[in-house]
């Protein structure tokens, strides 16, 4: 048994409108990048599981399908090593080496379109 058509709605068989159709031809915002077809965006919570390399992921504050801008500051290990260093007598600026090491940093991750932090690598 099939159901009549609904005679409100017009479907003309054409797919349906791109992006720039829809708008009616107005600049994408600033950043815009169109999701691949057939991939959808992981959204990942803030703070959840982030590598130490930027990722691909779908910005919980934007809502932008983004690749996460990093940037690496000392943590925990390079401090750690830094005063080990100065304890084995290595005193002259060897302690700072640590702090100079990427694999001995942590990484924070952040929207590149609306700066919003979105977790940290913590080595």
């Amino acid at each position: 048994m099939s159901v009549p058509p609904d005679p409100n709605v017009y479907y003309t068989g054409a797919p349906p409108p791109s992006y720039h159709e829809a708008m009616r031809g107005q600049a994408p915002p600033p950043g815009f990048k169109p999701a691949p077809i057939g991939v959808a965006p992981i959204p990942v919570p803030i703070g959840a599981h982030v590598g130490p390399d930027p990722m691909s992921m779908q910005c919980p504050n934007c809502h932008m399908t983004i690749e996460t801008s990093t940037k690496t500051e000392p943590g925990l290990i390079a401090y750690i090593s830094g005063v080990l260093i100065f304890l084995f007598g290595f005193w002259c600026g060897c302690c700072l080496i640590p702090c100079c090491i990427d694999s001995c940093m942590d990484v924070h991750h952040t929207c590149p379109n609306c700066k919003a932090y979105l977790g940290r690598y913590r080595r």
